[in-house]
């Protein structure tokens, strides 16, 4: 008996619906994402105050051109502020991202920013820069409080940042730097209770050794806020700064960190007083290369070559 009309809509109906179920099911599944440690990834961190040869800016952007990192976070120190602006125009004459740049608070006289930040601030609307805060509180701003009073501390210090860096167009993470406010668990209460959850978080190889016991709870902890975690060569009761490849904890925790689906920058540290930042940085990149090929990350490998 042939069909009427309603049914053959129907059925057309379904069939169309099976068909774009089955095509948006296929594409969530080869979704794909990027390869965390591939040298495109790499974030150059700690390279401006660490560098014996004081490189300039044009100097310091033809060294990151040398050795193919093309983004850099800015740290500084006072000596540095009045080159930031000629800085920002370097990095985009020789097409390195400017990522983040420092930003450590320290509170004069109850101004949660001080005179530096304020350059910076100044000089990041100035030139219509766009780019993320990294944000360092010393645990002395929470000394004598309860851990109640220190979250709502740390709220009502970020919220400020925040507030000053949205206006520009600039967002916000948190850094740790040792102390209460550089805990994984009291970052993320003082994100989720800023009422702000695009604040994100940079986590520090090497600001974690007293954490290492909980590191794979801890990323998982920050991971819906963390955008950057900048590795470091790792030992138990071992030297704050080693390379990449020189400590024995580093390669199961960079595992870790791929397998929590983590899809944020990596950064790779200059961080040594005493040396000229090109060969800490390649020092760091020759032990990348070594912790891929014992990872059997080819794809990665390959993008250093």
């Amino acid at each position: 008996m042939p069909l009427n009309k309603e049914i053959k809509t129907r059925i057309t109906t379904s069939l169309l619906f099976l068909i774009v179920a089955g095509i948006v099911i296929a594409c969530s599944k080869t979704k794909s994402t990027k390869n965390i440690y591939a040298k495109e990834n790499l974030v150059a961190w700690c390279i401006v105050p660490f560098d014996t040869e004081n490189r300039t800016p044009e100097e310091r952007a033809s060294m990151l051109n040398e050795i193919g990192i093309t983004s850099l976070a800015w740290d500084w120190r006072k000596k540095h502020l009045p080159y930031f602006e000629r800085e920002i125009n370097v990095l985009q004459k020789r097409n390195i991202d400017l990522k983040s740049v420092w930003f450590y608070v320290t509170i004069n006289n109850e101004n949660i920013i001080n005179d530096d930040n304020e350059t910076i601030l100044k000089i990041l609307e100035k030139t219509g820069t766009q780019t993320d805060l990294w944000v360092s509180i010393p645990g002395n701003n929470f000394e004598g409080l309860t851990d109640e009073e220190k979250v709502k501390k740390g709220v009502e210090l970020v919220n400020h940042i925040y507030e000053k860096a949205s206006a520009i167009g600039c967002s916000v993470s948190l850094y740790n730097h040792g102390g209460w406010a550089g805990m994984p668990e009291n970052m993320v209460k003082i994100i989720e209770a800023s009422g702000h959850k695009s604040i994100g978080i940079i986590y520090n190889f090497h600001h974690a050794h007293l954490q290492l016991s909980d590191f794979e709870k801890n990323i998982k902890t920050m991971l819906p806020y963390l955008n950057t975690v900048n590795l470091n060569g790792m030992e138990k009761g071992g030297e704050k700064i080693l390379p990449l490849g020189a400590g024995n904890l580093e390669l199961d925790m960079m595992k870790t960190l791929q397998k929590s689906g983590f899809q944020g920058s990596i950064g790779i540290l200059g961080h040594k007083d005493d040396e000229d930042v090109k060969i800490s940085l390649q020092r760091n990149l020759d032990g990348m290369k070594m912790l891929l090929t014992q990872m059997e990350n080819d794809d990665a490998l390959k993008t250093y070559k």
